[in-house]
C-alpha cells in the first residue's frame, strides 16, 4: 500500500448517549506511516471518536474503513485482528505477574503438548522489550516497575500484536523528559516500518515535536485537519476553545493589601534550603523551577507534609508552629496537591463527600449530629459558584473530567474558608477550555484577598497569571522577579538552570 494513500477513514460518524450526542457527523482520516494528532478539551469527542474504532462502542451510524476494507459488525477483538490497538491513558496491569506474562496474556505460546511454552515466550518478551529499549527481565513483576516502565510495558503490547495503527492516548502522562524522548524514538521507529500512530495530548508542545497532522476537535465535531507545520499553537488552542488565545490568562490586577504569610529561612533536610520570601494579600506568587528543584517540596512542608529542618513560617505577623496538615487547616491554609487522582480527589466517591470530607466540623447539630441536609446546601451552593459541571452531588467524581475533578478539590478547600491557597500544578493533566475556567477561578479568590501561591511547571501559566515569581535551581532560590511586561520565559529559564548573568543564589 502507497504510504500516501489512507489507512483509515471514518465517515460521517454520529454517536449518541441518553441525552447528549457525543460525535456529529465526524470525519476522520489516516494515512499508512503518518503520526496523527487527535487535541480537543476533555469532552470535545476524542476519545468516544476512538471508542468507535476499536469496538467499545457502535456508531449510531456513519462508516468505518480500514486498509481498503468497510468494516461491518465491529469488535474489540476484529480490531485487534485487523491490526488496530490502543493504549489507554488508565493502564490496568496484572501487577502481581510478570512482564512476559502481561504481554502475551490470553495468547500464550503453547508447545507440542498444548502447553504455555515459557521460555518462548521469554525469548519473545526479550526481543520486543529490546525493541522499545525497556531494559528489564521479562519475569520481572509489573508491580516492581515505575509507572513510566508499565506505560512502555503496554506500548510493548500494542506493538506484538503488529498493529498497523495504535492509538495512543495521553502516553507521555507519566514520563520525564528523559522517557518522552525514549517514547518519540520509538514512534519515529513505528513511523519509519510504515505503521499509523493517533496521539491523543493535552500537551501541545509534543503535537509540534512528533506529528505530522493534527485534527482538532470541538463538541463532538472536527473543526479542522491540517498538517502541523501550517499551524502555531495559538491557532491551534483557538480552534480548541472557540476563542482567542488572549483570553487564556484572564488575570486582573487585584488591590495588594499586607503581608499574610512570611516564610524565613526554611531548610529541609534532603530537598532544599535556606528559603525565603514573603506573600501579601490579594497576591499570587508563582513559583517556578526545573524538575527535582524543590518547588513541590517546599509548599508541602509549609503545609506540614514533610518536616523542616530549620526555619520559621510566620501568619499575619505571628510565628506557627505546623507538624501536620491538620496544623495548617487550623492557621486557615489550604493546599492542592500536584496528583489529584493520588493525593486528592476520592474517586468512587460523590461530589458532595469530596467537597464535604474535611468540613464535617462546620455542619455538627448542638447533639453533635451531622446536619446532612446543610452540607448539602453547602455543597450545592459551591458547585453553582464555581460551575462545576456534574449530573447530580452523587456523582462519583471519577466520572467528571479532570478541570472539575480539579474544581471539586478546590471547592472542597474554598469551604474550609482559608486565608492562603498553596495551589501546586493547579491545571495539570486539564485540557485548554479547562485551564482557562481554573485561572478565572484563582484571579477571582486572588480578587477576594486570598493570598495564593502557585508552583507550575508551565512558563506561559507562571508569566500569565503570577504577580512575583520566586526562581529555584537544585533546592536554592536564585532569584524572586517582579512580573513586568518585559521579563520572558527565557529570562526565568536562565534563573532556573543557574545560567543568568544576573544569577546570584540567594542565601
Amino acid at each position: 500500500m502507497d504510504r500516501d494513500e489512507f489507512l483509515l477513514r471514518m465517515i460521517n460518524i454520529e454517536k449518541n448517549f441518553p441525552g447528549v450526542q457525543a460525535l456529529k457527523g465526524v470525519n476522520f482520516a489516516v494515512r499508512t506511516g503518518e503520526i496523527h494528532a487527535l487535541v480537543g478539551e476533555n469532552g470535545a469527542g476524542k476519545s468516544t471518536l476512538m471508542k468507535c474504532l476499536i469496538g467499545i462502542y457502535t456508531p449510531n451510524s456513519g462508516e468505518i474503513h480500514f486498509a481498503g476494507q468497510e468494516i461491518d459488525h465491529y469488535s474489540t477483538a476484529k480490531a485487534l485482528e485487523m491490526g488496530i490497538s490502543m493504549i489507554h491513558q488508565e493502564l490496568s496491569p496484572v501487577l502481581y505477574r510478570p512482564i512476559m506474562e502481561n504481554l502475551w496474556l490470553g495468547r500464550e505460546p503453547l508447545n507440542k503438548f498444548g502447553l504455555v511454552d515459557h521460555q518462548k515466550m521469554y525469548e519473545m518478551s526479550q526481543e520486543i522489550l529490546k525493541e522499545i529499549e525497556l531494559d528489564e527481565d521479562p519475569q520481572t513483576l509489573m508491580a516492581n516497575l515505575t509507572v513510566a516502565k508499565m506505560q512502555m510495558v503496554e506500548i510493548a503490547k500494542a506493538i506484538s500484536y503488529d498493529a498497523k495503527l495504535i492509538i495512543m492516548d495521553e502516553p507521555s502522562s507519566a514520563l520525564t523528559e528523559h522517557e518522552e524522548q525514549q517514547l518519540f524514538r520509538i514512534i519515529r521507529k513505528l513511523k519509519a516500518k510504515g505503521t499509523s500512530v493517533i496521539y491523543i495530548s493535552h500537551r501541545l508542545s509534543e503535537i509540534f515535536e512528533i506529528a505530522d497532522i493534527v485534527t482538532v476537535f470541538r463538541d463532538g465535531k472536527n473543526v479542522g485537519t491540517e498538517r502541523i507545520d501550517q499551524l502555531t499553537m495559538e491557532q491551534i488552542i483557538e480552534m480548541m476553545i472557540g476563542r482567542p488565545m488572549d483570553e487564556m490568562y484572564p488575570k486582573i490586577p487585584a488591590e495588594i493589601g499586607e503581608t499574610i504569610l512570611q516564610v524565613k529561612n526554611l531548610s529541609h533536610k534532603k530537598y532544599f534550603r535556606n528559603i525565603s520570601f514573603e506573600v501579601r494579600r490579594g497576591e499570587i506568587f508563582g513559583i517556578a523551577g526545573l524538575v527535582g528543584a524543590g518547588r513541590t517540596e517546599v509548599i508541602e512542608t509549609i503545609f506540614g507534609v514533610r518536616p523542616k529542618l530549620t526555619g520559621e513560617i510566620i501568619v499575619h505577623g505571628k510565628p506557627v508552629e505546623i507538624n501536620s496538615p491538620r496544623d495548617a487547616i487550623a492557621n486557615r491554609m489550604s493546599f492542592l496537591t500536584e496528583d489529584r487522582r493520588a493525593t486528592g480527589i476520592f474517586s468512587v466517591l460523590g461530589v458532595e463527600t469530596n467537597i464535604a470530607l474535611p468540613n464535617y466540623d462546620q455542619f455538627l447539630t448542638r447533639l453533635k449530629f451531622i446536619d446532612h441536609s446543610a452540607v448539602t446546601d453547602a455543597c450545592a451552593d459551591f458547585v453553582d459558584k464555581i460551575q462545576i459541571k456534574t449530573p447530580s452531588l452523587n456523582q462519583a467524581v471519577q466520572n467528571l473530567s479532570g478541570g472539575n475533578q480539579q474544581k471539586v478539590l478546590l471547592a472542597r478547600w474554598l469551604m474550609t474558608v482559608p486565608d492562603i491557597l498553596l495551589l501546586d500544578e493547579p491545571t495539570r493533566g486539564i485540557d485548554v477550555g479547562a485551564k482557562a475556567e481554573i485561572y478565572r477561578l484563582i484571579t477571582m479568590l486572588a480578587g477576594q484577598g486570598k493570598c495564593i501561591i502557585m508552583v507550575s511547571s508551565e512558563l506561559p501559566e507562571i508569566l500569565g497569571m503570577s504577580d512575583r515569581i520566586l526562581v529555584m535551581h537544585e533546592g536554592k532560590m536564585t532569584g524572586i522577579l517582579e512580573n513586568t511586561p518585559d521579563l520572558t520565559q527565557n529570562k526565568i529559564m536562565r534563573y532556573a538552570t543557574g545560567t543568568d548573568d544576573d544569577y546570584k543564589e540567594i542565601g
